[in-house]
């Protein structure tokens, strides 16, 4: 894999990693809409809570997290279970280098095993390298909230980008756990 790059599901004691690589863009980018740090500790309950459903992966370079990718919920009422957000960050030293495909494209593979139907990845725009990276992973852009969040001291559009999991006449089963597909 690219530059030696071992991607497995986050464990327990990635979330100071996981922080350090949120904050970074929290601090300085509009990427991230958080206003202020995120402590692991909030990162690590967040991802406890929904650890049954929802897959965080990270890409480890010679043992250090170097990227996570992560899903979510996308709404909360019942009808939306079968759709997650998407969202995936890379430590700044590390963009660029090929890390970004593969970590996603081993997101989706465990959502599909998973039985999800719809990805949505949402960005801030602009953002031309996390466009490109939705874009060849086959997400197709479906719509954008104009000024959808305001942060240093600057309005910000928010563009959605959606990719279909499975094929439209899908029946649904109940969903397997991260861990179960991510072992298939």
């Amino acid at each position: 894999m690219t530059l030696d790059v071992h991607i497995r599901l986050a464990a327990d004691g990635d979330f100071d990693a996981i922080a350090a690589i949120t904050n970074h863009y929290i601090r300085h980018t509009a990427i991230h809409f958080g206003a202020e740090d995120v402590p692991a500790a909030t990162l690590r309950a967040l991802w406890c809570a929904h650890a049954d459903v929802y897959g965080w992966l990270v890409a480890e370079r010679h043992g250090e997290v170097v990227g996570y990718a992560k899903a979510g919920e996308f709404r909360t009422r019942a009808a939306y279970r079968w759709t997650t957000e998407t969202g995936i960050y890379l430590a700044p030293a590390h963009r660029g280098r090929g890390l970004g495909a593969p970590l996603y494209r081993r997101l989706l593979e465990v959502l599909r095993a998973q039985g999800f139907h719809t990805a949505v990845g949402g960005i801030t725009l602009p953002n031309p390298a996390s466009v490109r990276l939705h874009e060849r992973l086959g997400f197709v852009h479906w719509g954008t909230v104009a000024h959808a969040g305001r942060k240093f001291d600057a309005w910000h559009d928010v563009g959605f980008w959606q990719l279909m999991l499975q094929p439209a006449d899908h029946a649904p089963q109940p969903l397997l756990s991260p861990a179960a597909a991510f072992a298939s």
